[in-house]
């Protein structure tokens, strides 16, 4: 009687993907970019306030240092990993905008309570709720691919999602900017998961 072979355990294909340099040198060029434009615009101010020309952006430099490494780890999980809890993450990604309402947590700039205070620097908590939402629709798109022609299923629906991070955003954080960038990423999401265009020319016509 011939033994069984022990089952090896294999890693995920995934981590061992191929090294897409194209993607990553177009990211770090456009961040590049970015540093040099933040060098440009802030280099007056961060003379004046911190007798330095370079104090911003040397701030800034550190954050896209940690964003850098923090791509390469990420980019090693299987992204099939996030769409078991895309439901978790998208009410993640609402909770988290009502941290700027907390006592001792939410800061006031310029009238916008918009930033969490970290104690050694303040964060925008919607920079997440991007993130979170795009992880949210990408799951939520792929398992209701069959409504996505369905005017209510696949149109009024997946835009009824919007309504708690785009009112939080809006009504309690004044942050209009980022509700636009939110519900332009999410139609177009939407189109490319195959939802039809017809639907959202109808709106658009319904709303003139």
């Amino acid at each position: 009687m011939q033994k069984r072979p022990n089952k090896v355990k294999k890693v995920s294909k995934f981590v061992n993907n191929q090294f897409d340099f194209l993607l990553c040198i177009t990211i770090l060029l456009l961040l590049s970019l970015g540093i040099i434009m933040v060098l440009s615009a802030s280099a007056p101010s961060a003379l004046a306030t911190e007798n330095d020309s370079y104090a911003f952006v040397r701030k800034q430099a550190g954050f896209a240092v940690l964003g850098i490494a923090l791509m390469f780890i990420i980019s090693k999980i299987d992204y099939r990993f996030y769409k078991k809890y895309y439901w978790m993450i998208y009410f993640i990604s609402c909770a988290i905008l009502l941290l700027v309402i907390v006592p001792g947590i939410g800061r006031t700039v310029k009238g916008a309570t918009r930033w969490i205070n970290l104690g050694f620097g303040q964060f925008q908590p919607s920079e997440i709720t991007k993130i979170g939402l795009i992880i949210f629709y990408a799951g939520y798109l792929s398992d209701h691919k069959d409504d996505l022609k369905s005017f209510f299923k696949g149109f009024v629906k997946p835009f009824l999602f919007l309504v708690p991070p785009v009112g939080i955003l809006f009504l309690v954080q004044n942050h209009l900017s980022v509700s636009l960038v939110i519900v332009s990423i999410t139609a177009v999401m939407m189109l490319m998961a195959g939802c039809r265009i017809l639907h959202f020319v109808a709106s658009g016509g319904v709303r003139n």
